[in-house]
């Protein structure tokens, strides 16, 4: 007589664990989607503040792979995307180049056009003082929008630093490290898409979205 409530018990236990494991599992795959497409949106929208949809007509997102370039992100991976036209290369998206700030890393978005000018960059995550180096962030300042249409010509690479170090970029008032960091990164972006611009475009993509230990 007393095996059956403790089985009736046991049963109704167990239901209401699968249930509420069930529900888990639906909520986070669920949830693991949302994020997933809030992701690519995000950075569909940044991608596209630095080169505006009509200069390209294929999928950015599609069109990409992942590398790794020392001296554009150190240790971590970094993800190129090929803007085209009509089968013909426009430009090339490193994501994310890190630069040197005075509060840790700071992750940029560089876009570079097929003949080598700055088609713009975009910070895309940093530590930086409020107030002082946060003017990176298009939201506090448009320093950072100055830089597009730049080359390695424009100017002279010897001049790719900032004023006080006897180059053409201002600096911020007591926050010189920042703005440094950040045309450095920029310039050494500049000579790699210089010395690799071919090989950047021929690279197949990276369909399956794993990472690769190759170099060009």
């Amino acid at each position: 007589m007393t095996k059956r409530p403790v089985l009736l018990a046991a049963l109704i236990l167990g239901g209401f664990a699968f249930v509420g494991t069930t529900l888990v599992v639906v909520t986070e795959r669920l949830t693991a989607a949302r994020i997933e497409q809030n992701h690519r949106e995000f950075l569909l929208k940044s991608l596209h503040e630095v080169l505006p949809r009509d200069e390209l007509d294929n999928d950015l997102l599609a069109d990409h792979y992942v590398t790794r370039i020392p001296e554009l992100a150190g240790d971590r991976p970094l993800t190129v995307f090929r803007a085209r036209k009509a089968g013909k290369p426009v430009a090339a998206l490193f994501s994310p180049v890190i630069a040197k700030g005075y509060s840790g890393p700071i992750e940029l978005l560089v876009g570079v056009y097929a003949d080598g000018r700055l088609a713009g960059a975009r910070v895309l995550s940093h530590m930086e003082t409020p107030g002082l180096g946060d003017r990176i962030d298009t939201s506090k300042s448009d320093w950072i929008l100055g830089f597009r249409g730049r080359s390695l010509g424009t100017p002279p690479e010897k001049q790719w630093k900032v004023k006080r170090d006897g180059g053409v970029f201002d600096q911020f008032t007591g926050a010189t490290i920042t703005p440094r960091g950040i045309v450095k990164a920029l310039k050494t972006t500049l000579e790699y898409f210089r010395d690799h611009r071919d090989a950047l475009f021929a690279h197949p993509a990276d369909e399956d979205h794993k990472t690769e230990n190759h170099r060009d």
